[in-house]
């Protein structure tokens, strides 16, 4: 008589190597390469999610309209968008009237205007630059105060950081910081009328040196040098 028949069971790991021949820590070393190669994929992960994250933007209309300005000390910066602030207007001025060290004239602000508007840039920036772009604008002195603006972009818009002047007494600018403002507009592509506007701007004639110019010149040789390097390439 036959005995009925019967699946028999898988064999186990064990069956298959038996127990003397698989030492106890072989099986994680096996799986260790595997368990390695998951943490590093999930790393780059968060790390890519944080940096897309980690950012903000900010709406320049004075000196930082210049890349290499804004650069000196913000390297993350990166053009978002060309955009226009409305109902605001650009003046020139100093805080509590003390006169600018570094530009040796008055600085650019924005005061609400009803049916004026201010053209500027939009910068990307990593968080990594905000402390910095903060010391910039001595917000810790007090001279400037941070704040969100909308501004408005091919028909979108965007909320912005920007910074205003607190306490501002109205002062002409100097030829130098006023040129660094064209040069910006000019080169991120402002609305020519708007470019006009500043052109006509009064300043004060100061004819002195500026250290920031100097350090301006360099910035400016040396992104025409990597400008040639790549049309050379």
């Amino acid at each position: 008589m036959t005995s009925p028949c019967v699946s028999a069971p898988p064999p186990t790991l064990l069956a298959v190597f038996p127990r003397y021949s698989l030492p106890p820590l072989l099986l994680p070393l096996l799986l260790l390469p595997s368990f390695l190669l998951f943490l590093l994929l999930l790393s780059k992960g968060v790390s890519t999610t944080m940096n897309s994250s980690h950012t903000f933007l900010y709406f320049a209309y004075g000196s930082n309209l210049l890349k290499e300005r804004l650069q000196l000390k913000n390297p993350s910066a990166v053009v978002h968008c060309v955009a226009k602030l409305k109902d605001y207007k650009l003046v020139f001025g100093n805080w509590k009237g003390l006169a600018s060290d570094r530009w040796h004239g008055g600085v650019a602000t924005i005061e609400f205007s009803p049916g004026n508007e201010v053209w500027g840039v939009v910068w990307r920036m990593n968080m990594s630059d905000l402390e910095s772009l903060d010391s910039q604008e001595s917000v810790k002195l007090g001279a400037y105060s941070p704040s969100e603006v909308l501004v408005k972009t091919q028909g979108q818009d965007l909320h912005s950081r920007t910074y205003i002047m607190n306490s501002c007494i109205y002062a002409a600018p100097s030829p130098q910081y006023l040129k660094v403002i064209m040069m910006g507009a000019e080169q991120n592509g402002l609305p020519k009328d708007y470019q006009e506007k500043l052109k006509s701007i009064d300043t004060n004639r100061y004819e002195g040196q500026l250290s920031v110019m100097t350090d301006l010149g360099i910035a400016l040789r040396k992104a025409r040098e990597r400008g040639s390097h790549r049309l050379d390439a």
